[in-house]
């Protein structure tokens, strides 16, 4: 299992717009087969911070998942509303384990 932590900056006057376009890509994430959690937060004290807490059952799972048509509109989308460069950083899932 595989998870990966992304930090996402937006610009302040794309935050709703980047809010809306995300709700797509989570909605359509959470179908992939092998998605175990995607999970979207925003910072409570700078609403512009984001998180994406993804999880998937496997390295090609996690990879399909770029390949995807909900992910592509999103990326494609929210390009233009970043403030700096999103930070993936993937990592193994230790707990709680495949039953």
């Amino acid at each position: 299992m595989i998870a990966t932590i992304v930090h996402v900056f937006v610009k302040p006057e794309f935050v709703e717009a980047f809010i809306a376009a995300t709700k797509k890509n989570h909605e359509g994430s959470v179908k992939e087969a092998g998605n175990l959690r995607f999970d979207i937060l925003q910072d409570a004290s700078d609403p512009s911070k984001f998180v994406f807490y993804e999880a998937y059952a496997s390295e090609a799972a996690a990879a399909a998942h770029k390949e995807t048509s909900h992910y592509l509109t999103w990326r494609d989308t929210v390009a233009s509303f970043m403030a700096k460069p999103r930070e993936g950083v993937k990592h193994q899932i230790l707990f709680p384990q495949n039953s």
